[in-house]
C-alpha cells in the first residue's frame, strides 16, 4: 500500500513561510505582519525561529509595558538596595540581534509604536537591527497595526483564510550575500510600485532587498524574473492603493493611419528581417500581473469602488479622551496629585533616585527620610479612555418607498447592534414623515441603546407614509447629537433620504422653502463639527441629496439599490477617524 501524497500547501501560508525565511536571511527587511490567529501563524513563527541563528533573542512585548521597561531606565529595587542608581536595559535593547514579537498589534498605543519605530531606525543606523513581528488579530474591516510599524516591515501576510497547513520542509541556510540586481530590474520594480499607487520609497527598497535575498537563497548570482515577481507579489501587492492599468486595454489600440498618397514609405534597413533580434518583453508587465494576482479579491473590490485602504484606525470606537481614574494607562507625567489625579509612586521614585548622591551633600530638612524628594520629582498617573460611538439613523419615512427604506434601516440597525459589544457602539433611530403638529414630523423612536430586543420591537411598529419634513429631521438630529456629546460619546449621523423635502420647518408645504430650511439645518449641523453620511436611496441619484451632503460637510453615497449589508458597510467606512496621534492632556 503506497503512502498518500502530502496535501498541497495553502498559497497564503506558503508565501508567509517564504517571507519568514527571507527576513531570517536578511534583517534589513525589517520583519513581517501576520494577520489572523491559529495554527498557521504558529507554524510561521516556528519556521522563523528555526531559521534564525541559535541563541538569537526572542522577546515578546507585554501589553502593559511602561517606558522604562521598553527603552531602559532606573531599576528601582536594585537602586534602593545598593544605595546608588542602577540602570536596567530596555526590552528594545534586549531584542537587538533577534526578534521582537508584538501581540495584539492592532491595539498598540501610538506612543509605544513611535518608540519602537524610532528604535528600529536607530538600530539600523548603528547596525544593530532586530526583526519586528506584528501579530494582528483584528477582524474583517477592523483596525490595523500603526502605520509607522507597517511601513517598517517588508511583508504583510494574511492568514485568516488558511485551511491547510504546510508539510515540514528543510530550512534554507541564511545567506548574507544576495544576487545582483540590475538597473532594469530596479526600474521594473519602481514601475510596478507606481502602477499600484505606492507613493513611499520604503516598499521599493524592501522589494529590491527581497528579490536579492531570494536569488541568494536559490544560489543565483543575478536576480531573475522569478525573484522580481516574488518581490512584487509579497512586498508590493499588499500595499496597493489602486488597480494597475489593464494591459488588454492597451493592446486594443487603433491601427496607424496610412501615409498620404505620394509619400513613399521609408525603405527597410539592409539585411534580412528574420535576422533582426526580436525586442525583449518588458518585465514590468509581468510584475504588474503577478502583483495583480496577489491582491486579495476584497481589496480589489474596495479599490474598484474608489475606496482607498484605510490607515490604521479604529473600526468602531469613538475618539480617545483623557481620563483621571480609568481607561488604558499612559506614561506618567510631572504634576501634583489631587482633584482625582493619583500619584505614580514608582515613576516618582524613578525620577528622584538619580539625584540622591547630590542631595545627600545638602543639609537635611527636618523629618527627611532616606530618599529626598523635590517637587519636580512628583509624577501623576494618566489614562486614556475611548468613548463609545452612537450611530444615529435618520430615516426619511415618507412617500411610497417608505416600506423598502424602513426595511433596509431595520436590517442595518440589527447588523450593527450584533457587533455592539465588540465595537463599543450604540444605535439610535430618528424617523421623520408627515406634517409637524398633525401627527407627523420628526420623532426619536429609539434612544441610544445596545439592546437588540428593544430595537426589534420599536422597528416592528415603525410607521411610514406622508410628506418629507427633512428640516425637522435634521434639527432633531442636532439636538440628539448634543445630548450624546454631553454624555461623552461620539455621534455619527446616517441620513437615509432622497433629499426631496416638501414640508418646511414651520409646517408649511412647498418644495423651495422646504429645501432652503433643510440646507440651513444641514449647515448648522456642519458648524457643530458632527460626523455624518448622506445615503441617497432614490432609484436614481438626485442632486438634492448631493447638495444636502455638501451643506452638511458629510460624505455622499448614492446607493439606489442598497440592502442592509450595503448600508452597514457604508456606515463602517464613514466612521469618524480617531485622533490617536494627538497626545491627550491629563
Amino acid at each position: 500500500m503506497t503512502a498518500a501524497a502530502p496535501a498541497p500547501t495553502d498559497p497564503a501560508l506558503a508565501d508567509a513561510l517564504l517571507a519568514a525565511r527571507l527576513v531570517a536571511a536578511e534583517p534589513r527587511l525589517g520583519g513581517l505582519c501576520l494577520r489572523g490567529e491559529g495554527p498557521a501563524r504558529s507554524r510561521v513563527l516556528e519556521i522563523l525561529r528555526a531559521a534564525l541563528p541559535a541563541g538569537a533573542p526572542w522577546r515578546r512585548l507585554p501589553g502593559h509595558i511602561d517606558d522604562d521597561r521598553l527603552c531602559g531606565g532606573t531599576d528601582i529595587a536594585a537602586s534602593l538596595a545598593a544605595g546608588i542608581p542602577v540602570h536596567q536595559r530596555g526590552l528594545l535593547a534586549e531584542a537587538v540581534g533577534g526578534v521582537l514579537i508584538v501581540p495584539l498589534a492592532e491595539r498598540l498605543r501610538i506612543d509605544i509604536a513611535g518608540r519602537i519605530a524610532q528604535a528600529l531606525d536607530q538600530a539600523e543606523a548603528e547596525n544593530g537591527r532586530f526583526l519586528l513581528v506584528l501579530l494582528d488579530d483584528g477582524a474583517e474591516g477592523d483596525e490595523r497595526p500603526p502605520a509607522a510599524l507597517l511601513e517598517r516591515v517588508a511583508f504583510d501576510c494574511d492568514l485568516r483564510r488558511v485551511c491547510r497547513l504546510a508539510e515540514e520542509a528543510p530550512l534554507a541556510a541564511p545567506r548574507a550575500v544576495g544576487g545582483w540586481l540590475s538597473d532594469d530590474g530596479l526600474d521594473a520594480l519602481a514601475g510596478t510600485g507606481m502602477a499600484l499607487g505606492i507613493a513611499s520609497v520604503r516598499p521599493l527598497l524592501f522589494a529590491a532587498a527581497a528579490a536579492r535575498t531570494a536569488a541568494g537563497i536559490a544560489g543565483r548570482a543575478e536576480v531573475g524574473q522569478a525573484d522580481l515577481e516574488l518581490a512584487a507579489r509579497l512586498v508590493l501587492a499588499p500595499r496597493a492603493t489602486r488597480l494597475p492599468p489593464d494591459a488588454s486595454a492597451d493592446e486594443q489600440t487603433e491601427p496607424p493611419e496610412p501615409p498620404p498618397p505620394g509619400d513613399d514609405p521609408a525603405p527597410d534597413p539592409p539585411g534580412d528581417a528574420e535576422d533582426q533580434p526580436a525586442p525583449e518583453a518588458l518585465p514590468e508587465d509581468l510584475l504588474i500581473e503577478a502583483a495583480r494576482a496577489a491582491i486579495p479579491p476584497d481589496v480589489l473590490e474596495m479599490i474598484a469602488a474608489g475606496r482607498a485602504l484605510r490607515a490604521a484606525r479604529g473600526g468602531g470606537g469613538g475618539r480617545r479622551t483623557a481620563s483621571k481614574l480609568r481607561g488604558r494607562p499612559l506614561g506618567a507625567r510631572p504634576g501634583l496629585p489631587g482633584g482625582g489625579v493619583r500619584l505614580a509612586l514608582v515613576d516618582t521614585l524613578r525620577a528622584a533616585i538619580p539625584w540622591q548622591p547630590l542631595r545627600r551633600r545638602e543639609p537635611a530638612m527636618p523629618g527627611a527620610g532616606p530618599i529626598r524628594f523635590r517637587r519636580d520629582d512628583l509624577r501623576v498617573r494618566r489614562f486614556e479612555e475611548r468613548t463609545a460611538t452612537v450611530t444615529v439613523f435618520c430615516v426619511d419615512a415618507s412617500g411610497s418607498a417608505a416600506i423598502a427604506r424602513l426595511a433596509e434601516a431595520k436590517g442595518a440597525v440589527e447588523l450593527i447592534l450584533a457587533q455592539a459589544y465588540v465595537k463599543r457602539t450604540e444605535v439610535a433611530l430618528i424617523a421623520f414623515r408627515g406634517t409637524p403638529g398633525e401627527g407627523g414630523g420628526a420623532e426619536l423612536l429609539l434612544p441610544p441603546t445596545r439592546s437588540l430586543t428593544r430595537a426589534k420591537r420599536v422597528l416592528g411598529a415603525l410607521p411610514g407614509g406622508g410628506g418629507s419634513p427633512l428640516a425637522s429631521g435634521i434639527a432633531l438630529a442636532g439636538q440628539v447629537g448634543e445630548a450624546i456629546a454631553a454624555r461623552g460619546r461620539t455621534p455619527l449621523f446616517v441620513f437615509l433620504t432622497d433629499g426631496s423635502a416638501n414640508i418646511a420647518a414651520d409646517g408649511t408645504r412647498g418644495r423651495p422653502r422646504a429645501l432652503e430650511d433643510a440646507l440651513a439645518a444641514a449647515r448648522r449641523l456642519a458648524a457643530e463639527r458632527r460626523h455624518a453620511v448622506v445615503i441617497d436611496i432614490s432609484p436614481r441619484p438626485r442632486p438634492e441629496a448631493a447638495r444636502l451632503a455638501e451643506a452638511m460637510h458629510a460624505r455622499y453615497l448614492p446607493l439606489p439599490f442598497a440592502d442592509a449589508r450595503a448600508l452597514q458597510a457604508a456606515v463602517a467606512l464613514a466612521a469618524p477617524p480617531e485622533r490617536s496621534g494627538r497626545r491627550p492632556a491629563a
